[in-house]
Order: structure tokens, then sequence, then C-alpha cells
């Protein structure tokens, strides 16, 4: 789905019309913790999480610490449910193949890590987990399921968009949380800062929870669309992280598309996409992600953009990973 628009603004009417289903969905979210039965894995569990729905660089930031703990010599793998792949809807864990397997089967955010690290699927989070630790793993990365009760966390680590903060702080669907912010804050050992902090997000963040501060940076790809006019086009959570991450590099975007977060590009959508860029004589350009729910004629066709997580302070980053690293 789209974000609707008035999440970023003061709650208005619409919200109060929807504080019943709001209610609703918050108390289903505690009845699932009050009768949860959470998994102890044999390994560190590592969950990068969000309070609120959509991209606020929770994939990114999986990426750029199974990195970081690469180069401490540490071996990691992601898991996840592969959400809107029909391996989520089978019991049985499957590890992510991008020469086989494909964006319908794995989804989209699992096919993109699994790019970079080992990556395992399945609805139930704790045979993704079990699988892993079978295989090899050293540290388990959850991208996404900080609100899933089921595996017992060692860190606890918050993705906050700087730009979007926590929207109009309302719970689904009258605003994007999927938990109060203070409950969820109570539960973090950490946050991740994921660009200027322009919403002022970070006076909500208590001062005894380490904030860790990252950007976004473009990998040596963007060269090729660096300082030209170009059609953009992201069906992503954030399609205005990467729209700016654009006009940093000098683009001029003649046009710009935003589609649902892992929307499946169809014939109709390309069609469109270069029909705009034959008329303005400007490339198509997308996200990482995108490019891998794209056809692999498409994709030949389009410039992809993918970007790193860099974190500014690795010194704060160490101090939390070190508790963890003995059992790892």
């Amino acid at each position: 789905m789209r974000a609707p628009d008035f999440w970023e603004r003061p709650p208005g009417l619409i919200c109060a019309v929807l504080a019943p289903a709001s209610l609703a969905y918050r108390v289903a979210g505690r009845i699932r913790k009050a009768v949860a039965k959470p998994w102890r894995a044999p390994i560190p569990v590592i969950c990068l999480g969000g309070l609120v729905v959509g991209g606020s660089g929770k994939t990114p930031a999986t990426l750029a610490l199974a990195r970081h703990l690469a180069r401490r010599g540490v071996h990691a793998h992601a898991i996840g449910p592969g959400y809107k792949g029909s391996f989520a809807r089978q019991g049985t864990a499957r590890r992510v193949d991008t020469q086989r397997h494909t964006v319908a089967e794995a989804g989209d955010e699992a096919m993109l890590l699994a790019q970079h690290i080992p990556t395992w699927v399945c609805q139930d989070r704790r045979e993704a987990a079990r699988a892993a630790y079978d295989s090899g793993a050293e540290i388990i990365l959850m991208d996404d399921g900080f609100q899933d009760p089921s595996i017992e966390k060692d860190l606890s680590i918050l993705v906050v968009d700087g730009s979007y903060g926590f929207g109009n702080r309302k719970i689904l669907p009258a605003g994007p949380l999927r938990e109060k912010v203070e409950a969820g804050l109570g539960r973090a050992d950490a946050v991740i800062l994921v660009g200027e902090n322009t919403s002022g997000v970070t006076v909500s963040i208590p001062d005894a929870i380490p904030l860790l501060r990252a950007k976004l940076v473009p990998a040596a790809e963007a060269e090729a669309v660096a300082g030209r006019d170009v059609v953009a086009f992201a069906g992503i959570g954030g399609p205005n992280k990467f729209f700016r991450t654009l006009e940093e590099l000098g683009c001029r975007l003649r046009a710009k598309f935003k589609f649902a977060d892992h929307h499946a590009y169809d014939e109709d959508d390309l069609k469109k996409l270069f029909a705009v860029s034959e008329q303005y004589d400007a490339p198509l350009v997308t996200t990482e992600k995108d490019a891998v729910r794209l056809t692999p004629e498409a994709r030949a066709k389009i410039h992809v953009v993918p970007v790193t997580l860099s974190v500014r302070d690795e010194d704060a980053l160490n101090r939390l990973l070190e508790p963890l690293l003995p059992r790892a």
C-alpha cells in the first residue's frame, strides 16, 4: 500500500473516525505478546526493526551491520518472513537463491538481502532462525520483526527515518505506527537515525538509548546518472528519500513516479515509464529494491542506483555488539 498523506499531518477528522480500528489493532498486538512463548536461539539474534510501516532503512541497516560483522570475522545470516512471497505461506524455511528463486517466491526484500548475505525466509521466523543456525550462522539478523514476540532478541535496534520520524504518531490505520512510540522505545537497545533530523524525532528518544546517526550513500553505479536529466520511479516505503538522493547527485528529475511499496510492475507500468523516458529523452532510474521486481529485459534498460548505509560512529556500534561476540 501507499502511505496516505494524512499520516504525515497533525491528527484530524480522519484519524478520529479510524480511532476504533486503531484501538483494535493495538489490542490485537497486546494479546499476541501476552500469549507468545519466545524461543531462545543458540546464537545471538539482532533485530533491526521499525515503529512505522514502510521504509525507514531497515534493509540497508541490516546489510550495513552484516558488513560490519564480517570485518570483525563474524558470519551473519539474515532472516525474514519473505513478505508477499509464496515461501512465506509455507511452514518450511527456505534459503533464498537469487539464481533459482523469484520475487514472487521469496519477496523483494529477501531477494535483495540474498544478493549480499545468506538469507532465510519463513512465515515463522523461528524456523528461519533454526535453519540459519544449522547452516553455520554465527549471528542472526532479523530484517524487521521488532513487534514479533516469537524470538528472544539479544539486541533490538530501531531504524528511524529522520525526515519522516513517527508520522502523526497514531496507530494503524489512523497513522503509520505499529505500536505506541513510548512502548517501542522502551524495548529498544539503540536507535539508528537515517538522514538529517528534519522531523525533530530525536526529542522523543530518551538520553539513555544510544543514538547512532547514519546516512544513505549512493554506490559507484550512481556515477552513470549523476548530473543528468532522469525519469525516476520507486515502489518503496519512502520514495522521497530516493528522489532526494538523486537530486543530491545533481540529477534533474524531469518526472518522478511513486508506486506502492512492494509494487509488482506489469507490462502497462513499464510501457508508461518508457514512454515518459522517451518523451523527455531521459533515462529511467530506480532503486535496487525495485530492480529485483523488474523483468531481466526491463532491468537491462533501466539505471539502478544502489545505496549503502554508513554509520558515522562505528565505535558506538562496536560497543553495542561487543557483549554478543563471545556467544557468536
